[in-house]
């Protein structure tokens, strides 16, 4: 083609008038350049060629069909090679995403998740989460924290929205890589304590209306003064026990005050543990690194990532692993119970969930505050009772009226309230906390209802027992009958007076829930189910079918 470009082109006077392209045959595009035959319609091009030259044109032609059968050749040999590295790959690609599917991951079913244990204890020996190191992430609000957290556990465990302060109490959750296996911790926004009152409640979102009708404007005021410093403590607490801590900064936003206080923090008070500064909102790889380059000043190496798409959580990873010790196998896993039933605790706002959670526990594992919606996430906790049975402890958000939470316009308190539904369909026992003074309002009614399809064993929780005035012997029954009355889909569960204030009576939540889980897993005998089934076609027997025959039960089993 080099050769025909260089020849002058002489005018052609012919009537012939070639074709359009789109009405020639294929082969005369792709063979034009490749093949030394001439193509069609080309005679008239040849003609005008000298002899010298057209011996020149074909044997360049030949040279270059020479060329490019070697380096077809060539690229046979490279196409083997890439394509057994594309099998090696694809092969260690599988490899490690079935490992990664066995991270253990919420479920809404029941059934999959006893399941997926069972199968789990035969197969490989699960280590207890309080024996596993623990990576908590820190920063100031609006990092996302919450949103690098799913990323590293899977799922969507955390509730993730654009606005700072949805996060407050501490979320954990397992996860691993390549041979490391670890807990992560979630935590609240960081916030410096200069700033003032009004830019507390603007950085976390907090109302001081939204059901909080019932409290004085003194109470309010004194709760969301108090709220920054539970946060702040609760963030502190997982820093304590962390054995790695990633530092999360924005690097859309830039350095920030609060950053260089949260830096000096850790630096004074933590400077014995390992210490990860992760950039977050670097989408892009090239501007991340000049994203990140501001942030030296922090005194710690920054790593550019993005917890939305994932970008660089691999090298923070590998980071945060070189920082952690292997675990070792535990002698006596095989003792341990593989089966733990789990309780949710749920309820209206301020009725005292987090209350009796903290007061089982002994310690302030979440914040409880007169404001309403202080808890926003589920909060998995693990629970020895008193004879030695392991549970799991689910502190859920106050459920509101649909209508209410549809006027607010949160979406925040949207997602918290399809968590605690979550936390129910996933638990054995759920434990409905109802205001002694309130008693059983529509609402109660709805929570036991739902309850009450999701086919779990439950308990009635009468909390704030101790502002009932006057109380004698005959309170608790006539209380009682009144709950009985209004919860007739609930007829059958026991019902705990408690107050989780001062822990009063508190432990027979657990004692309760252990019984209501024993009687829901007892299995009962061929016998009885079928004298029952005998009883009830003797009552009401089946209908008939067209031919006046009736059908016939056999036999029950469970």
């Amino acid at each position: 083609m080099s050769t025909l470009s260089s020849l002058p082109l002489r005018p052609i006077r012919s009537n012939f008038s070639p074709p359009p392209v789109s009405s020639l045959p294929s082969p005369f595009i792709c063979r034009c350049t490749s093949s030394t035959s001439p193509p069609p319609h080309s005679d008239g091009f040849i003609g005008f060629l000298d002899d010298e030259e057209e011996e020149a044109a074909a044997a360049g032609e030949e040279e270059e069909e020479e060329d490019e059968e070697e380096l077809y050749e060539d690229d046979d040999l490279d196409l083997e090679a890439l394509e057994s590295e594309a099998k090696d790959a694809v092969r260690s690609y599988s490899t490690s995403l079935s490992r990664q599917l066995t991270i253990e991951d919420e479920t809404d079913d029941l059934k999959g998740f006893k399941g997926k244990q069972k199968r789990r204890k035969g197969a490989t020996k699960t280590i207890p989460d309080h024996l596993l190191p623990k990576v908590t992430i820190v920063g100031r609000p609006n990092v996302g924290k919450s949103a690098l957290f799913n990323r590293l556990v899977g799922g969507n465990r955390a509730i993730v929205v654009d606005e700072p302060g949805v996060t407050r109490d501490r979320l954990y959750g397992r996860s691993f890589w390549g041979d490391h296996e670890f807990v992560v911790v979630d935590t609240g926004g960081v916030l410096n304590v200069s700033k003032s009152q009004a830019n507390v409640m603007e950085d976390l979102a907090i109302s001081t209306t939204i059901g909080m009708d019932g409290i004085s404007l003194l109470s309010r005021e004194a709760a969301v003064a108090r709220m920054p410093s539970m946060i702040e403590r609760q963030a502190t607490a997982a820093v304590e026990e962390a054995s790695v801590i990633i530092f999360l900064v924005d690097g859309q936003a830039g350095l920030t005050a609060a950053d260089v206080e949260i830096a000096d923090w850790l630096r004074k008070s933590y400077s014995s543990k390992y210490i990860v500064l992760a950039v977050n909102k670097c989408e892009s790889p090239r501007k991340g690194v000049m994203q990140a380059s501001e942030f030296w000043s922090l005194g710690f190496s920054p790593i550019p990532i993005s917890a939305l798409s994932g970008t660089g959580t691999g090298e923070l990873l590998d980071l945060v692993c070189s920082g952690l010790k292997k675990t070792e196998d535990v002698e006596n896993m095989d003792e341990e119970e593989n089966y733990v039933p789990s309780i949710a605790i749920v309820g209206r706002p301020n009725v005292g969930k987090s209350s009796i959670l903290n007061s089982l526990l002994g310690e302030d594992r979440t914040i409880v505050s007169p404001i309403s919606g202080t808890t926003r996430d589920a909060i998995d906790t693990e629970f020895v009772g008193p004879d030695g049975q392991k549970f799991r402890l689910i502190d859920t958000a106050g459920i509101r009226r649909r209508a209410s939470v549809a006027s607010s316009g949160s979406t925040t308190e949207a997602l918290s309230v399809n968590r605690a539904f979550r936390a129910i369909r996933r638990s054995d026992v759920v434990a409905l906390v109802i205001e002694a003074m309130a008693c059983i309002t529509e609402q109660d009614t709805r929570i036991a209802e739902r309850i009450e399809k999701e086919g779990k064993g439950c308990l009635i929780v009468v909390n704030k027992w101790d502002t009932i005035p006057n109380k004698n012997q005959q309170t608790a029954t006539y209380y009682e009958q009144d709950v009985r009355e209004k919860m007739r889909m609930l007829d059958w569960a026991p019902i705990v007076y408690s107050t989780a204030i001062t822990g009063q009576s508190v432990e027979k939540v657990i004692v309760a829930a252990s019984t209501v889980e024993k009687e829901r897993a007892r299995r009962l005998s061929t016998a009885i189910l079928n004298q029952v089934i005998r009883e009830a076609i003797a009552f009401k027997p089946p209908p008939r079918t067209r031919g006046g025959k009736r059908g016939r039960v056999y036999y029950c089993t469970q």
